[in-house]
C-alpha cells in the first residue's frame, strides 16, 4: 500500500478528477479497514507523536481512558491518566525513550480491580524516533487462572504426604496425650497423699511439695495445649488432602447466613466487633453442602475476627448477580499486604503465630468443590473482603407449545 501511494503521489498532477476520486476512495477504504482491525483487538493500542500527545487509540484503549483524553492535543499523554502511579511511570519511560515490556499495575474499573500489563516501544522512521507505541492488555483472568492452577498444584502435592502424616504424627500425638493424662492423674493422687500426710503444711525446714506439684501441673498443661494444637494441624491437613464427599442439596443460603451469625454473635460482641447482616432475598435456592459451606464461612468469619484485634465492624452480605450468587465477608481489620495477596490460599502460608496456614486453603477447596470461585480485595490498615461466588441452579425451560 505504501508503494502504491508513493507512485500515486508522483502522478497526482496527471490524474483525472475521476482517477483522483478513486484514489481517495481506495485510501479511505484502506484506512477504515485498518481502524476496524485495531478496534477488533482485545488489547489496547495507543500511538503518541514525538511530543507525547495521543494521536490514535483503538476501541479497547478508549474504553479505559478518560473520555476527554483524546481531545488533549499538544499535551503529554500522561497528564490525562487518572492513575498517578501509571502517569509517573509513563512520564519517566516516554521521557527517556526507553523500551519496556510487561509492566503490571492494578486499576479499579466499574467497581472491581483489574490487572493490566503495559508495554511501550519507540516508533522509529528512517532512523529517527517519530513517536511511541503503547500496548495495554487486561491480564486479570490470566493471572487469576495462574493463581488457581498454582493453588490446585499445591493441594495435589499434599496428597502424597497424607498417609505418612497420619501414621507418623497423629498416632504418636495420641499416645503422648494419653501418657500426659496418666501423669496428671498420678500427680493428683500424690497431691492427695501429701496433703493428707501434712494437713498443717510441711514440717519446719522442709520444702512445700504443693508448690512443686503446682509448677509441674502448669508445665503439663502447656504440653497438653501444644499436643492439641499439633493434633488440630494434622486434622486440618488430612481434611485438606482427602476427597470431600459432598452432600449437595438445594437450600437457602440466607437461612444458613442467619444461623451462622447467630452462632458467632456473642463471641464477636465479646471481642468488641459489631456485625451487620445484609441479605438479598431475591437469591434462589442454591445447590450446596450445608456442613462444608458452614465450615468455609466460619473460617472466613474467624479470620475477620482475628484481623480486628482491637474491635471493628464485620459485614456478611449476600447478593444476586447475573449468573451467580455472591457471598461476602468483610472486615475493618489490618488488611493484607500486597506481597501476600497471591499466597493467602496456599497451604501453610500464615501470618499468625498460632495458625496452621490451612484455614483459607480449606475455604478455597470447599468453594471449588461447589464449582464456585473465591476472590479477595484488601487494603492494608483498612480491612479485607472475601467474596465467594456460587453458580445459580440451572432451570429447564420448555419450548413454547411443547409438551407439558
Amino acid at each position: 500500500m505504501r508503494q502504491f501511494l508513493a507512485r500515486a503521489l508522483q502522478k497526482l498532477d496527471k490524474l483525472t478528477p475521476d482517477q483522483s476520486k478513486d484514489l481517495f476512495l481506495s485510501l479511505s477504504a484502506e484506512i477504515e479497514r485498518l481502524e476496524t482491525v485495531l478496534d477488533s483487538l482485545s488489547e489496547g493500542i495507543m500511538v503518541l507523536d514525538k511530543d507525547h500527545s495521543l494521536i490514535l487509540a483503538n476501541k479497547f484503549a478508549r474504553r479505559y481512558l478518560p473520555p476527554d483524553i483524546t481531545k488533549m492535543r499538544n499535551t503529554p499523554f500522561w497528564e490525562g491518566v487518572r492513575n498517578r502511579k501509571v502517569a509517573a511511570y509513563l512520564e519517566n519511560v516516554l521521557g527517556t525513550r526507553d523500551k519496556v515490556e510487561g509492566w503490571e499495575f492494578e486499576e479499579e474499573f466499574h467497581g472491581s480491580m483489574r490487572r493490566f500489563s503495559l508495554s511501550v516501544w519507540p516508533l522509529v522512521h528512517e532512523g529517527q524516533i517519530s513517536g511511541s507505541l503503547i500496548h495495554a492488555e487486561d491480564i486479570t483472568e490470566r493471572r487469576s487462572k495462574e493463581a488457581r492452577l498454582h493453588r490446585m498444584e499445591s493441594l495435589a502435592s499434599l496428597t502424597t504426604m497424607a498417609a505418612a502424616v497420619a501414621h507418623e504424627i497423629k498416632n504418636p500425638l495420641g499416645s503422648l496425650s494419653i501418657h500426659i493424662q496418666l501423669i496428671q492423674k498420678t500427680m493428683k493422687a500424690n497431691r492427695i497423699i501429701y496433703e493428707t500426710a501434712h494437713p498443717q503444711g510441711p514440717p519446719p525446714g522442709e520444702e512445700d511439695a504443693s508448690g512443686l506439684l503446682d509448677t509441674i501441673d502448669k508445665h503439663l498443661k502447656v504440653v497438653n495445649e501444644e499436643i492439641a494444637r499439633l493434633n488440630q494441624i494434622v486434622v486440618d491437613f488430612l481434611f485438606a488432602v482427602r476427597p470431600m464427599n459432598m452432600d449437595l442439596k438445594y437450600a437457602d443460603i440466607n437461612i444458613l447466613a442467619k444461623e451462622l451469625m447467630d452462632f458467632v454473635s456473642l463471641e464477636l460482641k465479646q471481642a468488641g466487633i459489631s456485625s451487620c447482616l445484609e441479605l438479598d432475598e431475591k437469591i434462589p435456592f442454591l445447590y450446596f453442602d450445608e456442613r462444608y459451606m458452614k465450615q468455609a464461612l466460619l473460617n472466613l468469619i474467624n479470620n475477620a475476627r482475628a484481623a480486628m484485634g482491637g474491635g471493628g465492624n464485620l459485614k456478611f452480605i449476600t447478593k444476586l448477580s447475573d449468573r451467580e450468587a455472591l457471598i461476602t465477608v468483610s472486615d475493618t481489620g489490618i488488611g493484607i499486604p500486597d506481597e501476600n495477596m497471591e499466597k493467602i490460599f496456599e497451604p501453610y502460608f500464615t501470618t499468625k503465630s498460632m495458625g496452621s496456614g490451612l484455614g483459607l486453603t480449606l475455604v478455597f477447596k470447599i468453594v471449588r468443590e461447589h464449582f464456585g470461585e473465591i476472590s479477595v480485595k484488601s487494603s492494608p490498615g483498612k480491612g479485607s473482603a472475601f467474596t465467594i461466588s456460587l453458580p445459580l441452579p440451572q432451570i429447564d425451560h420448555r419450548l413454547i407449545g411443547g409438551p407439558k
